[in-house]
């Protein structure tokens, strides 16, 4: 059976055309593969079906993507680096809740993006309309090398932890149990993205369902102490320490860290059904939710915990359960743990497209942009990112890591939300079926990048770091991408590295017939 399979897809790959993408006189030629998703009217012949990345995302599964990648591990550790950089219970919420309404704001300039350019890609693709392939590429580059690998290591981490919370209620848990229990869960978010798009969209819904229930386990009996008249934490709310200005920045930082991920679903605009209508709904049942279970929230634990206990507590929502749930708080790190385990889900769910879509346009190696011959998925880019994430994962702690990718994340969101300005300014007739007031798009966009200027004076080596490896994208981009006098020798392994990986991996180029 293996070796009929092999064979089969040897013919596919002897009978494919290769991408071929280059960068002539500064302009953008992209290769070959149009990246079209199937139409209604599409036939092929019988026993014959062109290998491409469906459209199954339906309004529910966008909601549960967005939801689901949101709501991870921020809220259960942001708490700290929030109240810990604004000194005091009040000014944290007051973060909070600025934190959601800007969250909304970016959301709502992504909403306008992807319905008016109905790419995949997100971030990356609404760059490369706007500032071209240079910029386009940088953004890639710095997702793929720290962006990505870190925010998954992160995410991961919690998951460890607070899956392991329950079988160490009396003493520490050992780092390195953590990290490999934290290796097992992110192979196993590999494994599961690249054999179905289908499972890993319903697994995200029933995890999605499962972070709101940890939601309401939290903020539940927190409204009960409300009740009880158990304020005395809320009490000269503002008081505490000085606020630090250049605390703030870390603030929003970890604030908008918790909130990171409603930007997903323009990842994936080519597999949603109806983006037109699906994704601003999807956008906007998302946030409301999200924003008012996190500031609701933060309250229930002000109810129970004091701004000083927080700050000593390494899992603020296990802290909480245990001082009001009795034995039952026994559930709620496993409740957690689920939470991290669908953010995770969904962020190489989304991510993998990225990559997916960069290598289409020819800013990445051809294998990436390839889909398994039998389960449609694509394959490579998902796994691409498990040697990186392991490396992030046992090379760091949670918070450095935290800090470190922030300033490449928040500099390439600004500039993209200032490309929505440029466009309504360069491009008046662009179709834009759903269209925000332009106080929204400058108000995050100036956010973003004045936080992240304000970072270098706050915390000078992690933004530094962070910029110096941002750079390095710029010399990487033209010797891979526009250079092309490769040496033949070159040239010929590349392809036959690629030829190896599509027969061991089974992938082919989109829009190839499956035999």
């Amino acid at each position: 059976m293996w070796l009929m399979q092999t064979w089969r897809i040897c013919i596919i790959i002897v009978a494919q055309k290769p991408v071929v993408a280059t960068i002539s006189k500064g302009g953008y030629l992209p290769g070959n593969v149009s990246g079209k998703l199937p139409s209604m009217g599409d036939q092929e012949p019988p026993g014959q079906e062109k290998v491409v990345l469906k459209k199954k995302i339906t309004l529910l599964r966008g909601v549960s993507i967005i939801i689901g990648t949101v709501i991870g591990s921020g809220i259960f550790i942001s708490p700290k680096g929030i109240l810990q950089n604004t000194g005091s219970v009040g000014m944290s919420l007051v973060f909070w809740s600025a934190c959601g309404v800007l969250s909304l704001f970016g959301a709502l300039s992504y909403a306008e993006l992807g319905t008016s350019i109905k790419k995949s890609g997100g971030h990356y693709t609404y760059i490369l309309e706007v500032f071209g392939p240079l910029l386009a590429f940088v953004r890639v580059w710095v997702e793929l090398l720290i962006i990505r690998p870190g925010a998954t290591a992160v995410i991961s981490l919690a998951f460890g932890r607070y899956i392991l919370e329950p079988f160490f209620v009396q003493c520490e848990i050992p780092e390195l149990a953590i990290k490999l229990v934290t290796a097992v869960g992110i192979t196993v978010v590999m494994v599961l993205n690249s054999m179905s798009v289908s499972w890993s969209a319903r697994i995200q819904i029933f995890l999605t369902f499962c972070k709101l229930t940890a939601i309401l386990i939290i903020i539940v009996p927190g409204v009960i102490q409300l009740i009880k008249g158990h304020t005395q934490h809320f009490e000269n709310a503002f008081s505490g320490r000085d606020t630090n200005l250049m605390g703030l920045p870390l603030a929003f930082y970890y604030g908008m860290y918790a909130y990171a991920g409603w930007f997903y679903l323009n990842f994936i605009t080519e597999e949603v059904e109806n983006p037109e209508k699906n994704i601003p709904l999807a956008i906007c049942i998302s946030m409301a939710i999200i924003t008012v279970g996190y500031v609701l929230t933060n309250v229930a634990y002000f109810t129970t915990i004091s701004a000083e206990e927080l700050l000593l507590s390494n899992a603020v929502a296990v802290t909480f359960s245990e001082r009001l749930l009795g034995n039952f708080s026994l559930a709620v790190p496993i409740f957690v743990a689920l939470s991290c385990f669908g953010s995770m889900n969904g962020g190489v769910f989304a991510v993998s497209r990225l990559f997916y879509v960069a290598s289409r346009e020819g800013h990445l190696p051809e294998i990436l942009s390839m889909i398994h011959v039998h389960k449609h998925t694509p394959l490579p880019a998902v796994i691409v990112l498990h040697p990186l994430t392991m490396i992030m994962l046992f090379s760091g702690d949670l918070y450095s890591l935290l800090n470190f990718l922030s300033f490449a994340r928040w500099l390439f969101m600004g500039l993209v939300v200032a490309g929505l300005i440029y466009l309504r300014y360069k491009r008046p007739d662009m179709h834009r079926p759903f269209k925000v007031p332009l106080f929204i798009p400058a108000l995050f966009s100036f956010t973003c990048l004045f936080m992240v200027i304000l970072s270098l004076y706050s915390d000078p080596f992690s933004t530094g770091m962070g910029f110096l490896i941002t750079l390095t994208g710029v010399p990487a981009y033209y010797l891979f991408i526009v250079w092309d006098k490769k040496p033949k020798w070159f040239r010929q392994l590349s392809d036959r590295i690629t030829r190896t990986l599509q027969i061991i991996l089974e992938v082919v180029p989109e829009d190839s017939k499956e035999l």
